[in-house]
């Protein structure tokens, strides 16, 4: 598929790009502003508060090269004691919008563009942890 046509050339090799990790949901839910906020310095998300997530599914982007597992779902502990200082208003930096065009060109090998009609969410190929990591032991020990 292409997203842009200059000429054809002969093939040269894949094609680099400079991407880091992703921020992955290890739980399923709605997303809470209030955990959001918490993992805002992690990097930029890619959902807003509400919105229904599952596990394996990509909800933000990882400032590192590396994939990250995070807990979007984790509300703020309540408890029965008052304090002077007000709670801190939760201010989110607004999400990256994702266009079918702008996910393909995001993904990477092992991962998925998920498309319904309210809907274009990224996703792992492998939803389970545990299938993930064991995949990828089984890619390096071939290499």
């Amino acid at each position: 598929m292409n997203r842009l046509f200059h000429e054809y050339a002969p093939h040269r090799g894949d094609i680099q790009g400079q991407r880091n990790g992703v921020l992955i949901s290890n739980d399923q839910g709605e997303a809470v502003a209030y955990a959001m906020w918490k993992l805002e310095d992690r990097g930029p998300m890619m959902i807003e508060p509400g919105w229904k997530v599952y596990r394996g599914m990509i909800v933000g982007e990882h400032t590192r090269d590396n994939d990250l597992e995070i807990n979007v779902l984790k509300g703020k502990q309540l408890t029965n004691i008052r304090t002077q200082s007000k709670d801190e208003a939760v201010r989110l930096t607004p999400p990256i919008k994702m266009t079918l065009e702008k996910a393909l060109a995001y993904i990477e090998d092992d991962e998925r563009v998920e498309v319904t009609p309210k809907s274009i969410r990224l996703r792992k190929a492998m939803l389970d942890p545990n299938d993930r990591k064991r995949a990828e032991r089984a890619k390096d020990a071939a290499a």
